[in-house]
């Protein structure tokens, strides 16, 4: 799609959580398609891919809440960076069939869920586009 071409518009969707991490990523599309199978991501709003594979926004719910991804676009001042910094913390109610789904996914397992000193079962993976992923269920009662 060239810059002059015209986009769709961006059809009114229910944006879920209060807080929504919007990642930045080298191969958005590809790393979308990952999030639906090791998360269960649902897509429910993507742009076209641009000549070049790249798009500038993708809206999924995961785990109830909204997460958005889109590509790096140096040409507009938006080079590409490593992840750092963050992780993506999900709260879960089956901790070991979402790690186990992420690992079968080709995730890299971080940390094994164990129970924490703070009384939850937690434990991280890293995905193959460089974000760390965090798994917590809540102690019971």
């Amino acid at each position: 799609m060239s810059e002059t071409a015209e986009l769709p518009a961006m059809p009114k969707i229910e944006t879920k959580g209060g807080v929504v991490a919007y990642l930045s990523v080298d191969g958005a599309r590809k790393a979308a398609e990952f999030i639906k199978i090791a998360f269960g991501g649902e897509e429910v709003f993507a742009y076209p891919e641009d000549e070049q594979g790249r798009t500038m926004h993708i809206h999924l719910y995961v785990n109830g809440s909204s997460m958005m991804l889109g590509d790096f676009y140096p040409e507009h001042g938006h080079a590409k960076e490593t992840p750092a910094g963050f992780t993506i913390q999900l709260m879960v109610d089956d901790i070991h069939a979402w790690f186990d789904r992420a690992v079968a996914a080709g995730c890299e397992a971080i940390v094994p869920p164990q129970e924490m000193f703070w009384g939850d079962t937690w434990g991280q993976v890293k995905d193959p586009f460089g974000f760390i992923w965090a798994f917590n269920q809540p102690r019971a009662g």
